[in-house]
């Protein structure tokens, strides 16, 4: 059996669902009460692959809340994302996978460091973050929606926005080795970091997003939108693709252009469908065909009986785990999400 730790989006997402999720006496209660909030179980559910094979996974709401970083609560949000992972080696998930914030947590404030939570020594093997397999989706996003769209990535700029962050190196290599696209724009925060991805690409220009965004056909979002930056659509090239790889996705909200056009970024559509709520709670468009990417990885680890942490620790994607988690996402019926 594997499990997918998730998290709601704000507190009032968290008050119109807590019901519904086990949470009644949180319904109108403020962050800090939320902050002693427990994890549990919300959903047990069944994943039909179309060789046949059927395996069954367990949703755990972590009861964490974006608030908790904006609002300094680190040592809460950190608590939650280890009591999650506890919870869910306690009930025996081969593995585990951490959606949303809960991976970035875990990597920003190096949780591989705090092993012990209370009576449970955790065994990151059981646990992966799901970012090879978001990695390779929006890859194969970027290649099939520019070609519906009529742009040739071989006279492409591409701007990857979030370059030097675990998602969007895989994506920079990825699109180095894979395609036969023409420039890289590399955008982050990181000089360092961005100077050594360019050194290991060999190739890349490293912009500002100011000056990069109007000279890219293509623009891969997979970083957090700096307070007080919009983006003007009508500087954008036209027509441009933006691949929304963030969490929540919202750049549909915020951009509007009738030759600007916004992929939700990570998706994945299933061949059949699966008999489920928690999708519906983070409004797909279609809950029982579509589910995130990294949520997707350990149900694809489960189906293979890969039980290990595919993806782990910062920067280790490689093209060819990309290839192996993307042969496996192909065999068992997942497509990238391809409609705006």
């Amino acid at each position: 059996m594997f499990g997918l730790i998730g998290h709601l989006t704000s507190l009032e997402h968290a008050h119109s669902v807590a019901d519904a999720f086990g949470y009644g006496p949180y319904a109108t209660q403020g962050l800090d009460l939320w902050c002693s909030a427990p994890p549990q179980f919300v959903e047990h559910f069944h994943v039909t692959s179309i060789t046949g094979q059927t395996i069954e996974g367990k949703y755990i709401e972590s009861a964490f809340l974006p608030e908790m970083l904006i609002k300094r609560r680190i040592k809460a949000a950190i608590r939650k994302i280890l009591n999650a992972m506890a919870f869910a080696q306690k009930n025996n998930l081969n593995i585990t996978a951490l959606g949303g914030f809960s991976s970035i947590i875990f990597e920003e404030f190096n949780l591989k460091e705090n092993r012990q939570v209370r009576n449970v020594s955790l065994e990151f093997d059981r646990f992966t973050t799901g970012n090879t397999h978001t990695a390779y989706i929006i890859c194969r996003q970027v290649e099939q929606a520019s070609a519906k769209l009529g742009i040739d990535l071989s006279q492409a700029t591409v701007a990857v926005c979030g370059a030097t962050g675990d998602i969007g190196s895989a994506v920079c290599r990825w699109l180095d080795k894979k395609t036969d696209t023409q420039e890289l724009l590399l955008i982050a925060r990181n000089k360092e970091r961005l100077q050594r991805l360019q050194d290991e690409l060999g190739r890349g220009k490293i912009m500002g997003l100011e000056e990069a965004l109007p000279e890219a056909d293509i623009i891969v979002w997979v970083a957090s939108m700096p307070k007080g930056v919009e983006i003007n659509a009508e500087t954008l090239k036209k027509p441009c693709l933006i691949i929304d790889g963030g969490y929540p996705k919202n750049l549909d909200t915020k951009i509007k252009h009738p030759d600007v056009h916004i992929l939700k970024g990570g998706i994945v559509e299933h061949s059949l469908d699966i008999d489920w709520k928690i999708m519906e709670t983070v409004n797909m468009d279609v809950p029982s065909r579509q589910m995130f990417a990294c949520f997707a990885e350990a149900i694809l680890l489960e189906f293979e009986q890969w039980h290990t942490n595919f993806s782990w620790g910062r920067n280790q994607i490689t093209v060819t785990k990309m290839e192996q988690i993307g042969e496996a996402s192909i065999k068992h019926g997942l497509q990238p999400l391809l409609s705006w």
